[in-house]
């Protein structure tokens, strides 16, 4: 009988660190208002911070380290275009992912971090952009690496984003009441669906925002220096 390559340890410990991100973020989310009359919004997000940042930075170098463990499910990254498609994918999932950056200043703490509702920009086009990111990232990774390894990481993923759906809506609709109500009846989860239903409308200067032009850049850095992450995790034995 041949070897079961899928059968690695490795599937198992992502989605265990999964899990343990999945509880420390969505957990450490649902405490936030019992957090803030206690400590105070600012060292709220300072605990969150410090929480959330290294056990993502560990989930991301494990996944790079990895990427290529179990099954090789398909190889396309010799067929033209593939590539290109990857990117602009990826491209594309970083523009929805990374719009709840915006708030620099309340993520660093230094201004206070409130709970916004927005009705604008992104949400215009879905109220969960990063779980719609989320999904990009994964198609166009798993399309990439092929393997069963990366196949189970992406199950994971979108798995906690669309919990993140429900449980990132309870919290509006519990904070918010009627008002969060309102802004769900005009927006949807799936892209462009209310505005195909004519429930929204884009208004693209809400686009023109020093705040999207950052995405931009930021999402080039990353092309330009993704090379570099994959040969600095290399290093890491893990």
């Amino acid at each position: 009988m041949m070897p079961n390559h899928w059968f690695t340890s490795s599937h198992f410990v992502i989605l265990g660190l999964q899990l343990v991100f999945a509880i420390a973020h969505s957990g450490g989310a649902a405490l936030r208002p019992w957090a803030e009359k206690y400590i105070g919004p600012r060292l709220y997000r300072i605990i969150f911070a410090l929480i959330s940042l290294p056990l993502a930075v560990i989930l991301i170098v494990y996944f790079f380290n990895h990427r290529y463990d179990g099954q090789q499910l398909w190889q396309l990254q010799d067929i033209t275009g593939v590539k290109t498609l990857v990117w602009v994918l990826s491209a594309i999932s970083f523009l929805l992912l990374y719009p709840a950056t915006f708030n620099l200043l309340e993520i660093a703490a230094i201004q206070k971090p409130q709970v916004h509702l927005y009705e604008t920009g992104i949400i215009r086009i879905t109220r969960h952009p990063q779980m719609v990111g989320q999904v990009i990232w994964c198609v166009a990774h798993t399309l990439w690496l092929g393997t069963s390894f990366t196949l189970v990481t992406s199950i994971g993923l979108i798995l906690h984003h669309i919990f993140g759906v429900w449980h990132g809506d309870r919290r509006l609709s519990q904070r918010y009441g009627e008002a969060f109500e309102v802004v769900k009846q005009r927006t949807s989860i799936i892209p462009f669906q209310a505005i195909i239903d004519g429930r929204q409308s884009l208004h693209w200067e809400e686009f023109l925002r020093p705040a999207y032009l950052g995405v931009v850049i930021f999402t080039g850095l990353l092309w330009w220096s993704h090379p570099l992450l994959l040969v600095a995790t290399s290093r890491i034995i893990w």
